[in-house]
């Protein structure tokens, strides 16, 4: 530093400083019109689903990526539904100025899947010349990129690059193990729980049931109640019964006999059609007479949380950027006879966070991943951590819990092209 050779002292810091600077540089400074390269490819940014903080981040580097790409980029409102009314307009760099720190979606958002309206929507595209896709998402984005793909058949205007980014406080998407939003829902989960449990700092043997979102998937309530202390977390993935009911409540009253008087139980809202908050709320409040009373709270909206956290911005804005980076590569090896044609598997890819890695998977692929009856992954790598929570909460359980792997060698180093410093 002192001999001003920075360029070296940057590759000192490593890959992952590196790529962050380089994103940072690309999305604050606006390059003149002149030194833009011109490529004439339209490229279209949409939300699906239900929103999550952290996808204007997302849309905010896509579009401003795009431009420096020299893409002309459109903005797509409301989801599919607005796609086949033609609520398309282009989108310029000044329009995203400060969506950074803005929560929910900004440009609207829909569940509504495209095979309703596919001859409308492939009418849009032939309208406004649309060349690659960008959708972000949660679990809808997954299917409506699968039915996508299955209309190129039909429509030749769905043979161009497409690519999804999760984006969901559930973090039910298959082929990533984080999405967008889920760590700025976990955030006001922890919150409300800390505030709760504070709550109780008066009033001595209470005991908290809480209901958390997420569909069918735990991932909420478990990886919450990890981090707010709970002492039980009931969800869809690791089925109970009343005997598992039972053992929690003599866990709880043996646990007002000591110095900590309260406790607090998580329950994802579709863990079990008949043992519902209600349901568990009475019988702790029973079995619990003369030893602890009890109270529910359902969450609800809440969670969805307000400003995105640093890392969902961070997280949104560097996948988003790399996924535009991988649609203009795709947009040059696909462009033949004054055409882009792509009907190939790997031109219709789901972009997510693997271990340390950021991959590029066909959505077809991940199809025997999925089960979409319940809208979760068929193996989710949180469910190891639901040990952990019962050794914290000193119940009486096996302490063998750890996966047995193998040793990596630490000068082992990756390939560029699934390179993790992007992804941290």
């Amino acid at each position: 530093m002192d001999q001003k050779r920075f360029e070296e002292a940057v590759k000192l810091r490593g890959r992952s400083f590196e790529n962050n600077l380089r994103t940072y540089k690309l999305l604050a400074h606006r390059k003149p019109e002149s030194e833009l390269p011109t490529s004439n490819f339209n490229v279209a940014v949409l939300n699906v689903g239900a929103p999550a903080a952290g996808m204007n981040a997302a849309v905010r580097s896509a579009v401003r990526v795009g431009i420096s790409e020299g893409h002309k980029m459109f903005a797509v409102s409301d989801g599919f539904e607005g796609f086949s009314k033609g609520q398309i307009k282009e989108i310029k760099w000044a329009d995203v100025g400060g969506w950074t720190g803005q929560g929910g979606s900004l440009l609207g958002t829909k569940r509504t899947l495209p095979a309703k309206h596919v001859e409308k929507i492939a009418e849009q595209m032939r309208k406004h010349n649309i060349n690659a896709l960008l959708v972000i998402g949660g679990f809808e984005a997954l299917e409506c990129l699968l039915q996508l793909y299955e209309a190129r058949a039909a429509f030749e205007e769905f043979c161009i690059p497409m690519c999804m980014l999760p984006a969901t406080i559930s973090n039910n998407v298959p082929g990533t193990d984080l999405s967008i939003g889920a760590d700025t829902a976990l955030n006001a989960i922890v919150e409300t729980c800390d505030r709760i449990k504070q709550s109780a700092s008066g009033t001595k043997r209470r005991v908290f049931i809480i209901e958390t979102m997420g569909g069918y998937c735990g991932y909420l309530a478990t990886v919450g109640g990890l981090a707010a202390g709970a002492d039980a977390a009931y969800i869809y993935e690791e089925p109970f019964d009343i005997r598992d009911l039972q053992a929690n409540v003599e866990h709880l009253t043996e646990k007002m006999k000591t110095s900590i008087q309260r406790g607090l139980v998580l329950r994802n809202e579709n863990s079990n059609e008949n043992y519902t908050t209600d349901f568990i709320y009475q019988l702790y409040s029973e079995e619990g007479k003369g030893v602890f009373d009890c109270r529910k709270n359902v969450l609800g909206h809440m969670q969805q949380g307000g400003a995105p956290s640093p890392f969902d911005r961070n997280f949104g804005t560097k996948i988003s950027a790399r996924a535009m980076q991988w649609l203009s590569q795709r947009l040059v090896e696909t462009f033949r006879r004054g055409r882009v044609f792509a009907n190939t598997e790997e031109s219709c890819c789901l972009l997510g966070m693997r271990a340390r890695a950021l991959v590029f998977q066909p959505v077809v692929q991940l199809r025997g991943e999925t089960d979409f009856i319940h809208r979760i992954p068929k193996e989710q790598w949180w469910l190891k951590l639901r040990p952990l929570m019962k050794i914290l909460a000193k119940y009486k359980t096996s302490y063998d819990v750890s996966d047995s792997g193998q040793m990596e060698h630490v000068i082992h180093t990756r390939p560029k092209e699934s390179d993790a410093s992007v992804a941290m």
